[in-house]
């Protein structure tokens, strides 16, 4: 499974022999956010706890916001930036899917989101959440947007979960009614 508990491990690894504490910037939307659930239950929280569980020094920023999209995500993105950050996980593209919105237009967002991170904290790891889009989209909309992801991350050199939601998307016992967000056990 590639999905949050992946990124648990991969954070963990990049926390190894780390003295001090180390800001992880979660900034996403209504998955990030945990819409539905209780703040203690979404995801950047639980991997937070996990961390410290382990005896890793971190600060978990959860910066999710219900419905947002990568050009919303890139006007608030330098009022966030206000704090360092030693890994910036960009979970933010999925809302735009599902309205259908040009690709090149997020494409262009998310790269901006990038970009601003790196020029503001050049050291900052970035890692990139990959999402899907339903299959009603059409073929050729639904075969873009997933290349989307793997692209940004190889150009720059960020690194990529293909779906954040692998081995929870469609499994109708971790979503919540709406088939679209997690339950807590998702």
């Amino acid at each position: 499974m590639v999905g949050y508990k992946g990124l648990f491990i991969l954070l963990f690894a990049l926390f190894q022999a780390t003295p001090k504490t180390q800001t992880i910037l979660f900034f996403g939307d209504s998955l990030t956010a945990g819409y539905g659930l209780s703040t203690e239950e979404a995801f950047p929280n639980l991997i937070e706890k996990q961390l410290l569980k382990k005896g890793k020094k971190v600060k978990v920023v959860n910066a999710g916001l219900s419905g947002e999209t990568s050009a919303g995500g890139l006007s608030r993105l330098d009022w966030i930036l206000k704090q360092p950050v030693e890994v910036f996980v960009l979970e933010l593209g999925a809302n735009d899917g599902l309205r259908g919105l040009p690709l090149d237009q997020t494409r262009n967002n998310l790269q901006a989101i990038i970009d601003k991170v790196k020029k503001k904290y050049p050291q900052t790891k970035i890692v990139l959440a990959g999402m899907m889009v339903p299959p009603n989209m059409g073929k050729e909309y639904t075969t873009s947007f997933q290349k989307l992801f793997p692209e940004l991350a190889k150009k720059n050199n960020a690194t990529l979960i293909p779906f954040l939601l692998d081995g929870v998307a469609g499994d109708a016992k971790l979503n919540q009614a709406d088939g679209i967000h997690p339950t807590a056990e998702g």
